[in-house]
């Protein structure tokens, strides 16, 4: 799955304080994450977060799962606007 720092990922559950989004601010083996609700930072496998988002936010756009992995992640933001544009019709 292509996640950059700056995505909001969407989880499956939400944390104690009612919120199911969190800031991606650290990605490699382990994901550091901060709650949008309260601002808890947690490390999580990469494993085990992927396997519970549900969706991420980039730049204000949502995006699915399928959209998210098809997705290559570089630097260039074009692919996405792309799937944005293809989104619209």
């Amino acid at each position: 799955m292509n996640l950059l720092v700056g995505d909001i990922l969407k989880m499956k559950k939400p944390h104690p304080c009612g919120s199911k989004e969190w800031e991606l601010l650290r990605v490699g083996m382990d994901f550091r994450m901060k709650c949008c609700g309260c601002g808890h930072m947690v490390m999580l496998a990469r494993a085990q977060a992927e396997k519970n988002v549900r969706g991420v936010i980039r730049d204000g756009v949502t995006f699915s799962l399928d959209q998210i992995k098809s997705v290559k992640a570089s630097g260039d933001r074009a692919e996405e606007q792309t799937l944005e544009a293809s989104d619209g019709e």
